[in-house]
């Protein structure tokens, strides 16, 4: 399985860049995955339901299963954020697993950078940030720079630094 992170600051379009990468990764025949880091609380689960009354009774995890689909929602309690290593492990394997977020981990990723965000450029000190995807020209970058909606041309620098081919 390989994995690709799409990185930049709250707002820049990480996760437009990604909902488009998506269908144009499945038109080339892979299978993809995502996984999302958010550094806000979140809800899966809506008070009334059978599994959040779980996991108020105390349940580490509950698992929901229907024919359509299933999720799993582990909670932390008190114990530390999952690292990003093991949360990719309780992924089912495909050809290409995007990591929207994590900025911080050491694995190759895109960055999306907006200059109206008025935010540093994340690649001036990322060394893992292998190109970035901008709405502006950045001169002097030391990686490629895609426009952020040439996402035809990002999806193939994509596969191509992952080594993979279309199906």
């Amino acid at each position: 399985m390989r994995i690709f992170g799409i990185a930049g600051w709250s707002g820049s379009g990480k996760t437009t860049l990604i909902a488009k990468l998506i269908p144009e990764f499945t038109a080339r025949g892979l299978q993809v995955s995502t996984i999302k880091h958010s550094s806000h609380a979140f809800e899966i689960d809506k008070p009334g339901k059978d599994s959040h009354t779980h996991r108020l009774a105390g349940a580490r995890e509950v698992l929901v299963s229907s024919a359509r689909r299933w999720a799993l929602i582990h909670e932390n309690r008190d114990g530390p954020e999952a690292e990003l290593e093991d949360l990719i492990t309780r992924m089912t394997p495909v050809d290409l697993l995007l990591i929207e977020g994590f900025k911080s981990y050491p694995h190759a990723k895109i960055e999306v950078y907006r200059e109206a965000n008025g935010k540093p450029l994340l690649a001036a000190s990322d060394p893992h940030i292998v190109a970035v995807a901008s709405d502006v020209a950045l001169p002097s970058l030391r990686v490629p720079r895609f426009d952020i909606d040439d996402v035809s041309a990002i999806a193939a620098f994509i596969a191509a630094e992952c080594g993979l081919k279309a199906a």
